[in-house]
């Protein structure tokens, strides 16, 4: 995901979009450590997505958006 994209949402999306992003991250911890993952990769890229999201919502809330 872009961070202009990301900046371009309102508050309660993002907070929606880190939910959802903390839970594929916990998911995918489950899967790897029973099994193999197809695209080991994929955990970084969500962290990586996470923290873009958490960035944008800090943005918002210290600008009172």
């Amino acid at each position: 995901m872009n961070y202009k994209e990301l900046k371009n949402m309102d508050k309660k999306d993002l907070e929606k979009k880190s939910v959802e992003l903390r839970s594929e991250i916990f998911t995918l911890k489950l899967r790897k450590s029973g099994e193999n993952i197809e695209d080991p990769m994929m955990i970084r890229k969500l962290k990586r997505d996470l923290a873009r999201t958490l960035t944008a919502l800090n943005e918002k809330v210290e600008n009172n958006e």
